[in-house]
């Protein structure tokens, strides 16, 4: 329980505890009082936690993905690599670096004007529902917000790519009877976990806007918002 592997599977349940109360505790809240309503403040602030925790397991995903090429590829130097302490560091410099985006989203969503009360399309304050009740010309904040987006989503998403391809590589290089099983079932889980969580994300922000919806991004919302934090724990029991 002391492995790597353990460490970031407890930093990534904090972080889908935070991602799903982010979103969900507001919404149960207004069913429960039928208050269909939000401030301009608890909006912006809910944005930032979801934006915040969303971003941190994309990374986390991806840190998880080095810890498995390190474990697989390169298994001599995996205790001096995969120390304690380079895990902090790892998962502190994903904290900083998804605060520091969340912070710029939030910072630049405050310059809009919102004229009127508006009905958010959402079940909660997402950054794209919300540049859509501003009367205020949102086409610069956009070519900010939508290509830090898509890096942010993207980069990780690449780099574990890069390490899948290098852990497959490496397995089929196994010549040691059931070698190459073994190897695949330390990482299946969490490529089943990849699998799911990038392509709901995919589904809702890098769909073509000719086949976007609301009611399919609010569906694709409410999968990596509650349900895949609900699976993640019953998927990474399946390790063998």
């Amino acid at each position: 329980f002391h492995s790597p592997m353990y460490f970031l599977l407890a930093n990534l349940s904090f972080v889908d505890m935070g991602l799903t109360s982010s979103t969900v505790t507001k919404m149960l809240v207004s069913v429960q009082t039928q208050r269909h309503t939000i401030s301009y403040a608890g909006c912006l602030t809910q944005m930032y936690f979801f934006l915040m925790f969303g971003d941190l397991d994309s990374f986390f995903l991806a840190v998880m993905a080095y810890d498995r090429y390190m474990a697989i590829c390169r298994p001599l130097h995996y205790s001096t690599v995969m120390s304690p302490q380079v895990c902090a560091l790892l998962l502190s410099l994903c904290w900083l670096l998804t605060h520091a985006v969340s912070l710029t989203y939030i910072l630049l969503v405050t310059r809009l004007s919102f004229c009127v009360d508006g009905e958010i399309a959402h079940f909660f304050c997402d950054i794209t529902p919300v540049l859509k009740l501003s009367c205020s010309d949102t086409y610069i904040i956009k070519l900010v917000i939508f290509p830090l987006g898509g890096t942010v989503l993207v980069v990780p998403f690449i780099c574990i790519v890069i390490s899948y391809i290098s852990i497959v590589l490496a397995i089929l290089r196994v010549r040691t009877p059931g070698g190459a099983a073994k190897a695949f079932s330390t990482c299946s889980s969490h490529l089943c976990v990849v699998c799911v969580f990038y392509g709901t994300l995919f589904t809702a922000y890098l769909c073509p806007p000719s086949v976007a919806s609301e009611e399919k991004d609010i569906a694709a919302a409410a999968v990596y918002t509650v349900v895949i934090p609900m699976l993640n724990p019953l998927i990474y029991t399946l390790r063998k």
